[in-house]
C-alpha cells in the first residue's frame, strides 16, 4: 500500500524510498589501478611516420540508411574547413531538401494505404451488414 503501486499521492503525498544506512558503503566503486612495471610512454605513438594511403573505419549505424562519404584526414583545420566549405556546406541544403521530399512522399503513401484499408474494411462491414439484413428476411 505505501509502494508505487498503491500511492495515493493526492491523500498521503509523494511516495519516497526509505533510506537505510549500510555501514559497508565505501563510496563509489573505482576499479583497482595496478602498476605495469613493463609501462613505457611513447610520445610518438599516434604520429604518421610515412604518407598516410589507407584508413580503417569501423561504422555502427543506428539507423539504416545514413551516408559518409568526403572523409578527411588532416593536420591542418584551415585546410578541413575549406573542404568542408567545398563539400558538405556545398551539398548539404540540397540533400535535406531531397531528403524531405522522400520522407513526405513516403508519408503520403502510407496514408494513402491506410484510408484505402480503412475504406475496404467500412465497405467490408457494409457487405456484412446487407448480408444480415438479407438472412433476416
Amino acid at each position: 500500500m505505501g509502494g508505487p503501486a498503491g500511492a495515493q499521492p493526492q491523500v498521503q503525498g509523494e511516495w519516497k524510498a526509505k533510506r537505510i544506512p549500510n555501514p559497508a558503503y565505501k563510496g563509489q566503486w573505482k576499479p583497482k589501478q595496478i602498476a605495469n612495471p613493463e609501462y613505457k610512454e611513447d610520445k610518438e605513438l599516434y604520429l604518421a611516420r610515412k604518407p598516410l594511403k589507407h584508413v580503417g573505419i569501423d561504422l555502427w549505424q543506428v539507423k539504416s540508411g545514413s551516408i559518409f562519404d568526403n572523409l578527411v584526414v588532416a593536420d591542418n583545420l584551415d585546410e578541413v574547413n575549406a573542404i568542408i566549405d567545398a563539400t558538405f556546406k556545398a551539398t548539404k541544403d540540397a540533400e535535406k531538401a531531397a531528403q524531405d521530399a522522400k520522407d513526405k512522399a513516403a508519408a503520403e503513401e502510407a496514408k494513402k494505404a491506410a484510408d484505402a484499408a480503412e475504406a475496404a474494411k467500412k465497405d467490408e462491414k457494409k457487405d456484412d451488414d446487407e448480408e444480415e439484413d438479407k438472412e433476416e428476411l
